[in-house]
């Protein structure tokens, strides 16, 4: 029995709407006749110019900066699809916001990722598609499906293209450990040693980096990270593994480029030479791009919407 709509239809929020477009034209299909704007007031106002009535809805909303204004531009337009009698509504979320917030890290601390998982389904999503949550625990958060896409597999196709056959030349780091599983991914894609940087967090946004845990002597680095958000973390570990460790040369990728406050300053002028991105999140400062690299996330969430809407597995897609 398949349980998918009559037609599929992809729609935007204002978050990313290169990416929207990109998507629908993977799929050969146009992007969805909708508006999302704003009163004067402030209060988001979502519009439908053409029928959802029995279609597989897909809504392409990273929840990034302003982070509270696209969640809830997302709610709505899902809430909208949902009185207007759409099959399915699967929000499409490249860059899941307060996926860091995921735990008590002290007392009478929210568990706000999980509050967030609660009001999207509780608005009427059927599904959600994202890609590198902060910590893949976030899935049981949900009641209902969530597919995690990954981000390694491109960035390391990138990098094994640019690599070639010197892989003896390459290390790669991971900034933290809690960035070891996605760090052993590559090494295992392009055959590359794995080192560790062993940090201490003073505060949010700010830590210090104690040690490093392997080889980067005379070596080529690529950082490997999930996001990338005031880029505090990831300039220190390039000063340690050039400093400290003796490395030649840093480049460094991550899946999400938050890229809030400082980071491009701080980026611009590290020791870091090549920055490795992926477009789940539009780039808002164009400075950046003199140093950055970024990789399309569309075919790869064509390919799960496909798979999504033909009832077919999207396991093969973790490999």
């Amino acid at each position: 029995m398949s349980f998918h709509g009559k037609d599929i239809k992809i729609f935007s929020c204002n978050a990313n709407v290169e990416l929207a477009k990109s998507i629908a034209s993977s799929l050969n299909l146009p992007l969805g006749k909708s508006e999302v704007t704003t009163f004067s007031d402030g209060e988001i106002s979502v519009s439908l110019f053409e029928s959802v009535r029995g279609s597989d809805c897909f809504i392409v909303q990273p929840t990034c900066y302003p982070v509270n204004d696209h969640v809830m531009e997302l709610l709505i337009m899902i809430d909208a699809m949902k009185r207007a009698s759409a099959a399915k509504i699967t929000a499409v979320i490249p860059y899941f916001g307060y996926a860091r917030q995921d735990r008590k890290a002290k007392a009478r601390d929210p568990i706000s990722a999980k509050l967030m998982a609660d009001i999207i389904t509780k608005a009427g999503a059927d599904r959600v598609l994202t890609l590198d949550l902060h910590t893949p625990q976030i899935q049981g958060f949900f009641n209902i499906p969530v597919d995690n896409l990954k981000g390694a597999p491109l960035l390391s196709s990138y990098l094994k293209n640019k690599i070639g056959s010197n892989i003896e030349d390459y290390v790669v780091v991971s900034p933290d450990l809690g960035s070891v599983t996605r760090a052993r991914s590559f090494t295992n894609k392009l055959g590359c040693p794995l080192a560790i940087i062993d940090k201490r967090r003073q505060k949010a946004n700010v830590c210090e980096v104690m040690n490093i845990i392997g080889d980067v002597k005379d070596k080529k680095v690529i950082l490997v990270d999930d996001m990338i958000d005031t880029a505090g973390t990831l300039c220190n570990a390039a000063d340690a593994i050039i400093n400290r460790g003796g490395a030649n040369e840093v480049c460094a990728c991550a899946s999400h480029g938050v890229l809030s406050g400082p980071a491009v300053e701080r980026l611009m002028q590290s020791q870091i030479q090549k920055l490795i991105l992926l477009d789940t999140i539009p780039i808002m400062d164009k400075a950046i791009l003199q140093k950055a690299e970024v990789i399309s996330v569309a075919p790869l969430f064509a390919e799960a919407i496909q798979r999504i809407y033909e009832d077919r597995p999207v396991s093969p897609m973790f490999v």
